[in-house]
């Protein structure tokens, strides 16, 4: 039987198999995401210069009114949508997406294409 700490244990390893691949450069920063049980995270992360350039999650006061629950898809298209809000304000277009070992699937894949059809590229 697999526990859940077991489960996270993988995913991590995944993530750091991944992030030895993927970096987010100034022209192209990475966009990062995490998911828990309740809420969505959203990261853009430029790491060459070790900076957070726009974050998005459930827990925004814009999207705390909206959402009964954050942790659901619909919950991760509208992450997707300020993410990608938000760095358009800061003059990005192009990102790299880091799943952060999780599977492209249910809110990871809503959140990711809510943000390509907002407007982000990756």
């Amino acid at each position: 039987m697999i526990t859940k700490g077991d489960k996270n244990k993988a995913r991590k390893v995944r993530h750091l198999r991944v992030r030895k691949k993927i970096e987010g450069t100034t022209a192209r920063p990475r966009l990062n995401v995490f998911r828990s049980s309740k809420h969505i995270y959203a990261q853009i992360i430029d790491d060459v210069q070790g900076v957070t350039v726009a974050a998005a999650s459930t827990q925004d006061k814009e999207l705390r009114e909206e959402l009964s629950n954050g942790g659901n898809v619909e919950a991760a298209r509208k992450v997707g949508q300020l993410i990608a809000k938000r760095a358009q304000e800061k003059g990005l277009k192009e990102v790299v997406f880091d799943r952060g070992g999780y599977l492209y699937h249910g809110r990871i894949q809503a959140l990711a294409d809510a943000a390509r059809e907002a407007g982000l590229e990756f």
